[in-house]
Order: structure tokens, then C-alpha cells, then sequence
């Protein structure tokens, strides 16, 4: 494994936003359990294990198409997470301080990317 993804920073970083998500989430109706909660939570998950699985893979190129799709999973999130507010689950200044986070989390797989050799 040229890449050990406990030591890199975005793994690091996307579980935290793990745990401060699930923490969110429970404030969610219940009639949501398996609707927006689901959603979010699928795809936050979908950052650390996409990093993990890319770094577990044999190639640059393999990490790179795993990034891409731990970007775009930051984007739903980020995304879910407005709709929440839109909603009037979330309340509007926590939602933007998750999606500061968030974008710094897709700012850092970016530039990870950037630095593989495809």
C-alpha cells in the first residue's frame, strides 16, 4: 500500500466530520430516520471509507478515481445539509459552519490528488 490512509490528514479529518454529523442527524424528526438522516449519513461515511478503500487499491490512478468519488459524496453532503436547513431541521448557522469544514475537506482531497502521479 503506496499510501497508508491513518496517516493522511483528509482521513483523518472526514472522520471527525463523521461524529459531528451523526450528532446532528439525531436532531432530525423521526420520519426522517430513513430519509434525510439516511442520506446524510450515507454519504459523509462515503468520504473516510472512498479515502480508505482508493488508498488500499494498487495505483495512483485507482486513489484518484476513489478521490473523485469522495469529492462528489462531499458534495451531496454539502448539499443534504442546505436542504436540511431549507427545511427548518438545521438551523442556518450551523449548516454553514459544516459546510466551511466540509469544503475544507474537498479542498485537501484536491490538492492530495493533484500530488498523484496519474
Amino acid at each position: 500500500m503506496k499510501h497508508n490512509f491513518k496517516n493522511l490528514q483528509i482521513w483523518i479529518k472526514s472522520r471527525a466530520l463523521v461524529k459531528t454529523i451523526y450528532a446532528l442527524t439525531t436532531k432530525l424528526p423521526g420520519e426522517e430516520k430513513f430519509g434525510l438522516s439516511l442520506q446524510i449519513r450515507r454519504s459523509v461515511i462515503s468520504i473516510s471509507s472512498n479515502i480508505a478503500e482508493g488508498c488500499g487499491r494498487g495505483t495512483d490512478k485507482q486513489l484518484a478515481q476513489f478521490l473523485d468519488i469522495a469529492i462528489g459524496s462531499s458534495c451531496e453532503l454539502e448539499t443534504q445539509l442546505y436542504l436540511a436547513s431549507d427545511l427548518s431541521f438545521f438551523n442556518s448557522v450551523e449548516v454553514e459552519n459544516l459546510v466551511i469544514e466540509v469544503s475544507r475537506v474537498r479542498k485537501m482531497m484536491i490538492s492530495f490528488k493533484k500530488t498523484l502521479d496519474i
